[in-house]
């Protein structure tokens, strides 16, 4: 799940990784772009009707239309990392935007223990968001045995 999205070729990429894994996408406006944007469709919208795409207004229509179990957020600021979180079907998770990172009311909101982190060195800033969604995607769907992958 993408939360206020604003580079087209980080979605793009995402939107491809969804359609490769058979993850379904969420994406919570404003966007920072359209999504005809021509970056994004060079990225990965020839992939779109592969993907399973969901678009909401705000975090409260995700939450309400969807009204989720478990949803992870992924934040430099999380303490526990996502390699020993065992993910199920039916989970969520959620990136923030690639200049602010996940918003301090959403992160209060999914509480400390489900904030996961990406290890890095001491120095670094943050991974690229569709580099961190690749990380995420493939450890959730390894642990679920890459159920449709070859």
């Amino acid at each position: 799940m993408l939360f206020e999205p604003e580079i087209p070729p980080n979605t793009g990429n995402i939107i491809r990784l969804a359609a490769n894994t058979g993850a379904t996408l969420h994406l919570i406006k404003p966007y920072g772009f359209d999504l005809d944007d021509k970056k994004m469709r060079r990225a990965g919208l020839d992939y779109h009707e592969y993907a399973g795409i969901h678009q909401y207004d705000d975090w409260n229509s995700f939450i309400s239309q969807k009204k989720p179990g478990r949803v992870f957020g992924i934040s430099t600021k999380g303490e526990n990392n996502y390699s020993q979180q065992s993910f199920e079907d039916g989970d969520y998770v959620v990136f923030g935007p690639e200049t602010r990172g996940l918003p301090e009311p959403i992160r209060e909101e999914l509480g400390e223990e489900y904030l996961l982190r990406i290890p890095m060195l001491a120095e670094s800033r943050s991974l690229n968001l569709s580099n961190a969604a690749a990380v995420i995607v493939y450890e959730a769907w390894r642990q679920q045995g890459f159920i449709g992958g070859q």
